[in-house]
């Protein structure tokens, strides 16, 4: 098992960027992180272990992890299940609900995915009801940042085929003439115009 290093949160266990195996020296193909769950630092939790292994052959294959052939497991893994609306029919990019402009959700109940992209929907709601109560707009992000993006996307996706989303440059419009751009050129080329679009659209709205 590769120690946990800066990289782990950030890439997770199943791409662990910036690990390495002190055995091997190479990158190891997955890693386990363990974060502790209590403060008598006795109870861990084995982090994205999302399974639909029958407990039995969870407890057989846990054990074969270098450091956990003798842990006592309190509690095995469960497929994680996300509950959310029908947003593309419910919701405007803003964040409210389509019949009543006072009523906003955020977050996993959206179809957003991730972290960042639930607390960003929930500080956007929240400015948004702000706004509302002061008799000002709403803001509608411009689609070409990622929080704008990615409201959009759940406000406008095919509801037939509707399934959470996470930050990513897919969902964002292209850049145009960007065929050459390596990856890393790429990225930032997205991030420059979300700036400068969102700086403009803040002008626009003070």
């Amino acid at each position: 098992m590769a120690e946990r290093g800066k990289d782990s949160l950030a890439f997770g266990p199943m791409r662990p960027v910036g690990l390495i195996d002190p055995r091997t020296s190479k990158r190891p193909y997955a890693v386990v992180q363990l974060r502790q769950d209590n403060l008598a630092g006795d109870l861990y939790n084995l982090v994205g272990f999302q399974t639909n292994l029958k407990y039995p052959e969870q407890k057989r294959v846990l054990r074969l992890i270098p450091g956990l052939e003798n842990a006592e497991f309190i509690r095995y893994g469960q497929m994680h299940r996300n509950t959310f609306i029908a947003s593309p029919k419910l919701l405007k990019p803003t964040l409210q609900f389509h019949s009543r402009d006072d009523l906003f959700f955020a977050g996993q109940i959206t179809g957003v995915e991730g972290y960042m992209g639930n607390i960003a929907t929930g500080l956007l709601a929240g400015v948004n009801a702000a706004r509302l109560h002061k008799n000002q707009k709403p803001f509608d992000l411009p689609q070409t940042t990622m929080l704008g993006g990615l409201c959009h996307y759940v406000t406008h996706a095919n509801l037939k085929d509707f399934q959470p989303m996470k930050a990513n440059f897919g969902i964002l419009p292209p850049i145009e003439n960007a065929d050459h751009l390596g990856k890393r050129e790429r990225a930032k080329a997205y991030a420059d115009r979300a700036i400068i679009d969102l700086e403009n659209f803040l002008t626009q709205h003070e």
